[in-house]
């Protein structure tokens, strides 16, 4: 029996899948660890503080994972919008261009997305402060106006910083006031590693894009340094992160047992040796994937040193 197709929105056709892994790979879950990282570390860092409280844990994580998987659907949507997606494009991406599913479709399912995060966050503000609702609603909307709007982030140099911010500082904070009510320098010091991996993994993509992105008129940080110093850049990024880990327990802001992430020290040494030896975006790919599993396993590691401490303390 002959595979059957479906026929994208350019036309092209393509095998079909199982519809379920289509709408899967729309969230693009390889990304939502961003998401889950920082508030694990955040909460980790509570411990030292304060009892957890599991259901604004769990509302935070919900919250954070959905934000994250509609800003990655708002990227789907312009991305074929504005051109840069096809059928042929590399990456995870590629429900409408390959899979056929509407564009409003889309859409509509990231503010839905949007719309429970919402929710979520009421429930959050309702336990803690309702400032808590600018903060919430100033991430939805970097969200949705990294790729979205007449003037998008992921266009201009600032798409790593913004994402570091967000993503990292701004979650690991949250995660730690809703479950302290104050926020400590430990855990605004703790963050900036993380912070850093998450611009790490917007930088590992632009590089990888940077011949598509330069077409099509972006002006990122890998366009304007050019693609030797933006993989220089990346390798920088990741000597400071693990170095600001020894500092922090040199300075007892962190537990010994964090050096746990240098377990992870085999991934950005791979991402690194993969950007420098292949230029063409598939050969690029598995760095691009060591980028971000770096900021996964090296966040898991630290949350779990921290957790390891506060009880061996």
């Amino acid at each position: 029996m002959q595979p059957q197709t479906i026929t994208s929105q350019s036309g092209f056709q393509a095998p079909s899948e199982k519809r379920w892994k289509v709408w899967w790979n729309l969230l693009r879950p390889h990304t939502l660890t961003a998401a889950f990282v920082p508030v694990f570390i955040g909460t980790a860092l509570a411990l030292y503080e304060t009892g957890i409280d599991w259901p604004m844990f769990l509302a935070m994580l919900i919250a954070s994972l959905l934000i994250q998987a509609a800003t990655n659907m708002i990227n789907e949507y312009y991305d074929f919008k504005k051109g840069l997606d096809n059928e042929h494009s590399v990456g995870i991406g590629g429900a409408i261009v390959r899979h056929g599913v509407k564009p409003q479709t889309v859409l509509q399912l990231a503010f839905i997305f949007f719309g429970i995060a919402t929710l979520l966050g009421v429930y959050i503000c309702m336990n803690s402060t309702w400032w808590l609702a600018a903060i919430g609603t100033a991430c939805m909307a970097a969200g949705y106006f990294y790729t979205g709007g007449p003037y998008p982030i992921a266009y201009t140099p600032f798409g790593e910083i913004v994402a570091g911010f967000f993503m990292g500082f701004v979650i690991i904070l949250i995660s730690f006031y809703i479950q302290t009510g104050t926020v400590s320098s430990t855990s605004m010091l703790i963050s900036i590693p993380i912070s850093i991996l998450v611009g790490a993994i917007l930088l590992a993509n632009n590089i990888r894009d940077i011949v598509g992105d330069k077409e099509n008129g972006r002006k990122t940080v890998a366009i304007l340094v050019g693609r030797k110093n933006a993989i220089t850049l990346l390798a920088a990024m990741f000597i400071i992160s693990y170095t600001l880990i020894v500092l922090f327990i040199a300075l007892d802001y962190a537990s010994v047992w964090s050096l746990l992430v240098f377990l992870s020290i085999v991934k950005p040494l791979s991402a690194i040796k993969g950007f420098s030896s292949n230029k063409s975006n598939v050969t690029m790919m598995p760095a691009m994937v060591a980028t971000a599993q770096t900021n996964t396993i090296f966040g898991f590691l630290l949350g779990i040193g921290l957790v390891i401490g506060y009880f061996v303390s």
